[in-house]
């Protein structure tokens, strides 16, 4: 049986119609493929889409609002889903944080200020030890209080963080107390989890969210969607 030409060569003039083995010379204006269209219209419209990053499909996440928009890979949503479940099983505290912010100092005013400033923006509480430090309290005892008053808890991992985990510095503390409880989202900017494997194998096995496919904006969206909805 003639093969229609159309998802191929088109039949949006007479000539390409009257051309076709299948459909020659019944040309009746644009040609719309009712079933080429309705096929396509499904997909684009469900809650799963490949991402332009080596077709992985992306879908919506448990938590995730009616009207979200937000895709996550299957790695994603292996991490985030204990997380989510954790978070749900959590008590409500006076003062709960949403979020505490874990980064290297270096990175203070640079992409741990942005990230920050995203989350507030979008209406997430996180602990912060550039607001959340007053001058001439104890640092250490600072961040108990901040990682025992926030839901979940995310490492920025930058190349100045790994630095300081080699290091010894201030960031071990607040990594220890963080992978001590099922609350962790590690974000990776401008590094790799291969990079973090070779300074932490304990946090460097667990995947996270990363910018190197996805802007901070979007990253921060994610988490904004864990914690708050």
């Amino acid at each position: 049986m003639a093969r229609c030409t159309a998802p191929i060569h088109g039949h949006h003039t007479a000539s390409g119609r009257a051309n076709c083995p299948a459909c020659g010379g019944s040309y009746r204006g644009y040609n719309t493929y009712p079933a080429y269209s309705s096929q396509y219209s499904s997909l684009s419209n469900s809650s799963t889409s490949r991402s332009s990053g080596g077709g992985q499909i992306r879908k919506k996440a448990r938590w995730s609002s009616v009207g979200s928009t937000i895709l996550y890979t299957p790695a994603e949503i292996r991490t985030l889903n204990p997380v989510r479940e954790n978070i749900e099983k959590r008590p409500e505290l006076p003062d709960l944080r949403d979020v505490f912010l874990c980064h290297a100092w270096e990175d203070r005013n640079g992409a741990a200020k942005e990230l920050h400033d995203i989350l507030e923006s979008k209406g997430v509480t996180a602990w912060f030890s550039e607001k959340d430090v007053f001058l001439g309290s104890s640092l250490l005892r600072e961040i108990d209080k901040g990682l025992v008053k926030s839901r979940v808890g995310i490492v920025l991992v930058t190349p100045s963080f790994l630095k300081r985990v080699k290091g010894e510095g201030i960031a071990d503390k607040e990594l220890s107390a963080l992978l001590a409880r099922d609350l962790l989202v590690p974000i990776l900017h401008n590094t790799t989890f291969e990079a973090l494997r070779e300074v932490s194998p304990l946090l460097g096995s667990r995947s996270g969210l990363s910018t190197i496919e996805e802007s901070m904006e979007d990253v921060a969206a994610k988490l904004a969607e864990l914690v708050t909805s």
